[in-house]
């Protein structure tokens, strides 16, 4: 795989073979983020479950206190009332099957979330096949299918996030911009690691946090001490 002069330098900077504290870690991906762009810095979580049983999932969503530093575009399913309110919020999209449609016909993809009020699900399941494999499709866990649609947008827009397992038993997940600081990156980060611990299946064994990395869009990833952040 080609890496680029930058990442080369930026490797340079990180012991391979060391475990780091969070603080420093937060640091050090500041430091190693070269690019021209403010760049996402993502934690990379592997856990000790296995996502092909149902008593082993996790997922869920977590406002991050400091934000992601990313504009989110809100889609809302919703009618009448319900409707009015997330308009009302500053959901950039809301309807009902015109919207449907313009997915199915158009391959309509500018937006980043989905929200819909429970009534709305049977409409939105037609899109099951599209959203899903774009990880787009509301879910109750997430707290993207929800009465309140008023409170959904507020939090998204806020900054809340959508953990989940990918196939390999690791979760991906933004916890906010390089131009953040260290400090406000760390507790983002806590937050984030915080809420997987807290939603650590019953019937997981052993150990649960295998490995922590964090990274920046363009940067190497760092080893993080995942033995002091809780199992």
């Amino acid at each position: 795989m080609f890496r680029g002069k930058k990442y080369k330098e930026s490797a340079k900077l990180i012991d391979r073979s060391k475990f780091y504290e969070t603080d420093e870690a937060m640091k050090l991906v500041t430091q190693t983020a070269k690019a021209k762009f403010d760049e996402t810095v993502e934690a990379h979580i592997k856990l000790g479950v296995d996502s092909r049983h149902a008593d082993q999932q996790v997922r869920g969503a977590i406002v991050l206190p400091n934000g992601t530093g990313k504009s989110v575009r809100v889609l809302v399913f919703a009618k009448g009332a319900n409707a009015e309110a997330a308009k009302a919020a500053g959901a950039e999209y809301v309807g009902e099957m015109d919207l449907v449609e313009k997915i199915q016909n158009e391959n309509w993809f500018d937006f980043d979330v989905v929200v819909a009020t429970p009534d709305m699900m049977g409409v939105v399941g037609r899109l099951g096949r599209v959203l899903g494999p774009k990880g787009l499709m509301p879910s109750p866990k997430a707290g993207t299918v929800t009465p309140d649609v008023t409170r959904a947008v507020n939090e998204i827009k806020a900054g809340k996030v959508e953990y989940r397992l990918d196939k390999t038993n690791i979760i991906h997940c933004p916890i906010g911009k390089v131009s953040f600081g260290p400090e406000k990156l760390a507790e983002n980060f806590n937050a984030l690691i915080g809420a997987v611990v807290k939603a650590k299946p019953s019937a997981a064994k052993g150990q649960y946090l295998r490995s922590v990395v964090v990274a920046s869009t363009m940067g190497p990833g760092i080893r993080v001490n995942q033995a002091k952040l809780g199992n």
